[in-house]
């Protein structure tokens, strides 16, 4: 069986507005480097990723095409705008990547401490199964509430996990599953609830649960603190 060619979209097309700063979140600085440059690094390094598409704002894409230069980031090969909804920026992602990729990541540009071991893991359950995502068992007991806080439902903890990305897919899958939901209006929460209302399965293999995605200024504690155990 030939390798497959494998492709990464990373959305960073996000404002930020929970963390309240000036600035997207992507784009705050830990550890010397903003946190999308890290996203990145870790992509860049692997050896079974052979392109790198960045989903931007469209008023970013100039400084996303200048930390480009100041990285070198040799796997980049597009900057495109994102979209109106989260669907349509990982869309524009998908077009951007070469005709030729066979499998497609997709990862949150402010999720900057994926490993190795789940880009391997996700890309092989993608070709085996088709679709695939990384998530944690939920740590805490979960209630199912109404509108005025009432409990619904208390569901089987071991039943739950708390997804994370990369989310992983056959391209010809993803592809199909999004125009799907878009003819039919469906936005879903995650790239795997897309193939979900599709028909596909999807299978869950283990994240990490410090593969957090950074969000609030207690992400960003977390974050300096990993940071400084990847540290040699």
């Amino acid at each position: 069986m030939k390798q497959s060619k494998n492709g990464v979209v990373l959305v960073a097309a996000g404002k930020g507005q929970r963390m309240g700063l000036d600035i997207p979140k992507q784009f705050i600085v830990i550890g010397n480097q903003e946190i999308l440059a890290h996203t990145v690094a870790k992509w860049e390094l692997h050896k079974s990723i052979a392109e790198i598409v960045l989903v931007v704002g469209l008023e970013d894409i100039s400084f996303v095409e200048e930390l480009r230069q100041k990285y070198q980031w040799s796997k980049v090969t597009a900057i495109v705008a994102g979209g109106k909804e989260r669907g349509d920026s990982v869309c524009a992602g998908i077009s951007a990547l070469s005709k030729d990729i066979d499998v497609v990541l997709i990862h949150d540009g402010v999720r900057p401490f994926v490993t190795a071991n789940m880009i391997d893991t996700s890309i092989e359950k993608a070709l085996e199964m088709g679709a695939c995502v990384v998530g944690v068992p939920a740590k805490d007991t979960i209630k199912r509430c109404n509108t005025d806080g009432l409990v619904l439902e208390t569901p089987k903890r071991e039943e739950l996990w708390q997804i994370q990305t990369p989310q992983t897919f056959q391209r010809d899958l993803i592809t199909k599953a999004y125009a799907l939901a878009q003819k039919s209006g469906f936005a879903g929460t995650d790239d795997a609830s897309i193939a979900e209302f599709a028909g596909y399965p999807v299978c869950v293999t283990m994240g990490s649960y410090g593969n957090i995605k950074i969000t609030t200024e207690e992400d960003l504690f977390l974050a300096n603190c990993f940071l400084k155990e990847e540290k040699p």
